[in-house]
Formats: structure tokens, C-alpha cells, sequence
């Protein structure tokens, strides 16, 4: 499901990006983000009605569904498009090498507090990690279509923006999940599903409203300062919940949750502008595709680590003799200093992305900014239009 996702993700804005221009490409991609933002908006809700009408195998059963009648609806709908100049090899091993380095690290991030840091299966998965990063590397330099064109690395300002927008997947995802955990558990507030969902949804709205300011902001004070002014205002309010105890109200997340998802969003869009802006026009498609790929990264990376991090401490403060309620609280505290501290790096590397300055936004830009919470769109309108 996961590689049939990310190769309807690309494939869809491929077809999308040669469908259309002018008039019709703003049409299109500000539906595309329409649709981007509504399933962030929703996907809670509904997947909280799924679990409890039809436990949690309905969120697989619906995804089955849906794909199932979009297959007769894209072979109705949807012109095919091939680039006659691309070479036709697939770069397999790199996409395998790709598992190689994550798989095996994320394992490490989730159960090395159960198997010991320096356990020899912790060590392993890291040492395996390691070899298939330097395994990569020397693919990659050798290939006729690389995944990842390694010169493009050289670029501090899409170095930079891809970090950036590593940081920002890997907070909201982590922080989505340690408080779906909080909410619904017994020693926290025992929200079902459905309620949980409808707690969560503050941020998500905060995300959507906050969207038609990222590009006007970002072109006034320049892509480096919105992108740390983001990061500055979700490292502020991450830092507040890292005082969470177990007398605090849901009332009292609020405010934070809506000044993180602001402070993401404000700092995502500069940080996927930047991406595609930084290079030339036929690096762009390489480049949309790097900073996508880190964002799904990202968000695995960082549910890993700050999950484990909650785990650990929620425990480790129960076996002290803590109660449910105030371990529970202790655990999500020192997840949310985590990700305090990922957002306070992100301002640091707003630094690599001052040099970009974005230009007055036209009317395509601003639709493509609905879209960058899942997507980072490359978008070159062509003169006139």
C-alpha cells in the first residue's frame, strides 16, 4: 500500500504538471491542494469513525475501495504521458538501497529501548543502515537514471530547504501521534477514536487558514525569515507543552497545537518554494522529488524516535512509582522537548535558505501553496500566463 501511495503520488503530479497551463494548471493544482487539505482535515475524523463502526481493518478496506474505483474512472479520464527523452531504466537498486538505510533504522529507533542500545541487534540495524548509505552513494554516482542525482547536494540552499522540510513532516506527524496516544488513554483523557480525532482537529484547521499567508509572507520578509519565524513559533509552543502534567485540561492544548501547525505551515511553504526555486528549470522535477521524499522521512524517522521516547519514559516513570496519569504526562513531556528541540534546529537551518528570495506570487503559486503540507509542487508557469 505504501509503494503503490508514493507511486500514485508522483505519477499524479507528473500527469498533472503536463495536462495543463496558464488558467487551467492554477485550476488544477489549487484542487489538488484542496484536496491535500481536506484529507488532512478529515483523515482523523474518518478514520475515527472507521475504528469504531468497523474496527481498525476499516482503514485499509476503505483505501481498497476507493483505489479500486478510481482504476476504471483514470482509464476513463486520464491522458497517458511519457517523456521521450528520459531513459527507461529504472533505478532499482538504488529504490531498494533506499529500504536498505530506513527499514533498518527505523527498527532501531522503535525497539532499541526494548533490546538495549548497544545491543548487538540495535548496533546491527544501525551498522546495516550505515553500509546501505554508503552503498547508495556509490549507486548513485554510476547509474544511467539515478533516484537521486548527488549533484544536486551540492546546492546548500535545497540541502537546507529538504532538512527544513524533514523537520517540519517529522514534528506534526510525531506530535499527531504522542497526543493520539495521550488523549486516548485511560490515564490521560480515554477520548474514543472519533473524539480524539475531533481534539487534533484545531491543528489541522490552524494549517489550512494559516496557508493563503505563507506566500505573500514569505515574499515580504524573504524565504529565510518565514522559515525560521515558523520554526521559531512551533519550537515556543512545543517548549510550552514540555510543561504538560497531569492536571492539564484539554483546553490547555489548544493554543499550543494551533501555534505549532502555524508555526509548521509558515515554515513549510518558503521551505518547498525554495526547493524547486533553487535550481534550474530541468533540475526541478529532481528536486520536488527530493524534498518529497524527506518528507515522508521525516515523519517515519521522527514517530520512531519521539514514540520511543514517550514509551520509555511513560514506563520508566510508572516502575519509580509515579502514577498512571503523571507518568503518562512525564512521557509526552519530554516528546515534546524533542521536538522543541528538531523546530529550534530548523531555525538554524533557515541560515541555508536566506539566499533565496521569493518573487511576487502569482495566482498559480498561491494554489500551489494549499498543497505543501503533502506536496511539494514544481511549478513553472509559462510566460503570459
Amino acid at each position: 500500500q505504501g509503494a503503490a501511495g508514493s507511486t500514485l503520488l508522483a505519477c499524479g503530479m507528473s500527469l498533472l504538471s503536463v495536462a495543463s497551463s496558464g488558467a487551467g494548471q492554477m485550476r488544477a493544482i489549487t484542487l489538488w491542494g484542496a484536496a491535500s487539505a481536506a484529507g488532512a482535515a478529515l483523515g482523523p475524523l474518518v478514520g475515527g469513525v472507521l475504528v469504531e463502526t468497523t474496527g481498525w481493518q476499516g482503514l485499509f478496506w476503505i483505501d481498497a475501495a476507493i483505489a479500486a474505483a478510481c482504476v476504471p474512472l483514470t482509464l476513463a479520464t486520464v491522458e497517458e504521458s511519457r517523456d521521450p527523452n528520459r531513459p527507461r531504466s529504472i533505478d532499482f537498486v538504488g529504490t531498494l538501497l533506499i529500504a536498505v538505510i530506513l527499514v533498518p533504522l527505523v527498527l532501531a529507533l522503535s525497539e532499541g529501548s526494548d533490546w538495549g542500545w548497544i545491543s548487538v541487534a540495535t548496533v546491527g540495524c544501525l551498522v546495516v543502515s550505515v553500509l546501505g548509505a554508503v552503498g547508495f552513494v556509490a549507486v548513485e554516482q554510476r547509474v544511467t537514471a539515478p533516484l537521486v542525482d548527488l549533484r544536486l547536494l551540492r546546492n546548500s540552499v535545497l540541502v537546507g530547504a529538504t532538512l527544513a522540510i524533514l523537520i517540519v513532516a517529522g514534528a506534526i506527524n510525531a506530535l499527531m501521534y504522542v497526543l493520539s496516544l495521550y488523549f486516548q488513554d485511560p490515564a490521560g483523557f480515554e477520548l474514543t477514536a472519533l473524539q480524539t480525532g475531533l481534539a487534533t482537529l484545531p491543528a489541522a484547521a490552524a494549517m489550512i487558514a494559516v496557508t493563503p499567508l505563507i506566500t505573500p509572507l514569505a515574499v515580504k520578509l524573504g524565504s529565510g525569515a518565514a522559515v525560521a519565524l515558523g520554526f521559531g513559533l512551533a519550537a515556543v509552543a512545543l517548549a510550552v507543552l514540555t510543561f504538560v502534567g497531569s492536571s492539564w485540561t484539554y483546553g490547555a492544548f489548544v493554543l499550543p497545537l494551533v501555534v505549532v501547525a502555524v508555526g509548521l505551515g509558515l515554515a513549510n511553504g518558503p521551505a518547498s518554494s525554495a526547493s524547486t526555486a533553487s535550481v534550474s528549470s530541468d533540475e526541478v522535477g529532481q528536486a520536488s522529488g527530493i524534498s518529497n521524499m524527506a518528507r515522508y522521512i521525516g515523519g517515519s524517522l521522527a514517530v520512531a524516535a519521539v514514540a520511543t521516547i514517550f514509551s520509555e519514559v511513560t514506563d520508566s516513570q510508572r516502575q519509580a512509582g509515579a502514577s498512571p496519569a503523571d507518568a503518562l504526562a512525564a512521557g509526552l513531556s519530554r516528546s515534546a522537548l524533542l521536538m522543541a528541540l528538531m523546530s529550534a534546529a530548523g531555525v538554524v537551518l533557515a541560515l541555508l535558505v536566506r539566499r533565496h528570495r521569493s518573487r511576487t506570487p502569482a495566482a498559480v503559486h498561491r494554489a500551489a501553496a494549499a498543497a505543501v503540507t503533502a506536496h511539494t509542487i514544481p511549478v513553472e508557469p509559462s510566460s503570459g500566463h
